[in-house]
C-alpha cells in the first residue's frame, strides 16, 4: 500500500469500526469551490451531532480523484452532482469503462438550476443562436463542464464543432473570461453572484437564455448530462439576468458513502442530515434549496440505491414507506 493510500486509510477507514468509541471518518473534497464549503458544512454538523464520529476533510483535486477511492473503501464519504455519480455507478461518461458500483447514497442535498448567460446586446435568445460563437472548452479542473456545454448545445441541435473553442481550464476561469469579453456565451446558476458581477461589468448587462422544452429536448441532454431535469425558473426582485420565464436544467447535489461502511455510522450520519436543517442551511446561500423532509431520500432509480441504513433511518422517521 503506497503512503497516499495509507493516509486515507487511517483517515476514511476507520469508518467501517461497528465500536462505540469515537471514530475519525473521512469526505472527499475540494480545495475551494462548491465542494469545499459543503463538505466544510456537513464535516463540523456531524462532528458536533453524530456521538461518537469525528469527520474529516480529505481534500483532492477533484471529484474524479476521490470518487474511486471511496468505492474502494479507503474513505468513508463523498458529494457530487447526481450526473457525475450516476456516470461513475454505471461507468459511463467521466467514467467510461470503469464502474464504480461499490458506491451507495446516503442523502439528495440541494438543487441547482443552471442555464446559459450571454450579453443583452448580442441579441441571442436561443441555443441555436449560439452557432459560430465562443465558447469554453477543456475544463482540465472541472472536466463535467465539457458534459454540461455539449448538453447545452445538443438542446439547438449544436455540436463542438459549431461553435468556436476557447480553452479554460476551470468554471470560475471560464466567468472571468466571459466579463472579460473573451467567450461569447458562459454556463451559470440562477441567481449567483457570478450572475450579478457579468450583470455590473459587461456592457448592456446580461440574459439567461432557455432551453427548448420537452422530453425530446430533455432526451438530448441526457446523452451527457444524465439524471437531470428542466425547472422552469420565472423572473423575480434579486434574480439577475431572468428576463423571462426560463426553461433551465435543474441537477441534485448528493451525500454518498461505501456499501461496506457500518450500519451505525452511516445511521448516524443521515440522522444529522435530517435533523440539523438550521445549522446546514447556515453554511452559506449554496444550502438555499436544501429541504430536511422526503426530499432527502428522493429516489432516481433501482440503479441509484442507497446504504441500507440510510433507507433504515427513512423509514424510521416516517421519509419512507
Amino acid at each position: 500500500m503506497n503512503y497516499f493510500k495509507l493516509v486515507l486509510c487511517a483517515a476514511g477507514g476507520i469508518a467501517f469500526s461497528t465500536t462505540a468509541s469515537a471514530a475519525t471518518i473521512g469526505i472527499g473534497s475540494t480545495k475551494a469551490g462548491a465542494v469545499s464549503q459543503i463538505t466544510a458544512t456537513i464535516s463540523k454538523a456531524v462532528s458536533e451531532h453524530a456521538p461518537g464520529i469525528q469527520m474529516r476533510r480529505q481534500t483532492m483535486g477533484g471529484t474524479q480523484q476521490y470518487i474511486p477511492v471511496v468505492n474502494a473503501g479507503e474513505l468513508a464519504f463523498g458529494i457530487s452532482n447526481i450526473s457525475q455519480y450516476y456516470m461513475a455507478l454505471t461507468g459511463t461518461g467521466l467514467s467510461k469503462g470503469t464502474k464504480y458500483d461499490n458506491l451507495r447514497m446516503v442523502a439528495t442535498m440541494m438543487k441547482f438550476t443552471i442555464s446559459v448567460v450571454v450579453p443583452k446586446k448580442l441579441g441571442i435568445t436561443k441555443i441555436s443562436q449560439l452557432k459560430g460563437k465562443r465558447m469554453a472548452t477543456g475544463f482540465k479542473g472541472a472536466p463535467l463542464f465539457n458534459n454540461i456545454f455539449h448538453a447545452f448545445l445538443a438542446t439547438g441541435d449544436l455540436t463542438p464543432a459549431d461553435i468556436k473553442s476557447v480553452p479554460q481550464v476551470g468554471l470560475v476561469q471560464h466567468w472571468r473570461s466571459f466579463i472579460a469579453g473573451k467567450l461569447d456565451f458562459a454556463c451559470a446558476a440562477a441567481g449567483s453572484g457570478f450572475v450579478k458581477q457579468m450583470e455590473a461589468k459587461i456592457d448592456g448587462g446580461v440574459r439567461h437564455i432557455g432551453f427548448p422544452k420537452g422530453e425530446a429536448s430533455l432526451k438530448k441532454v441526457h446523452k451527457h448530462f444524465p439524471k437531470t431535469e428542466f425547472s422552469i425558473v420565472n423572473p423575480r426582485k434579486g434574480l439577475t439576468g431572468v428576463i423571462e420565464p426560463t426553461n433551465m436544467v435543474s441537477y441534485d447535489y448528493l451525500l454518498w458513502t461505501h456499501k461496506g461502511v457500518s450500519d451505525e455510522v452511516v445511521y448516524k450520519v443521515t440522522k444529522v442530515m435530517h435533523t440539523q436543517e438550521k445549522q446546514l442551511k447556515a453554511g452559506g446561500p449554496l444550502w438555499r434549496s436544501y429541504e430536511a423532509n422526503k426530499r432527502l431520500a428522493k429516489q432516481f432509480g433501482s440503479d441509484v440505491p442507497y446504504h441500507p441504513a440510510a433507507i433504515k433511518y427513512y423509514k424510521d422517521v416516517g421519509l419512507l414507506k
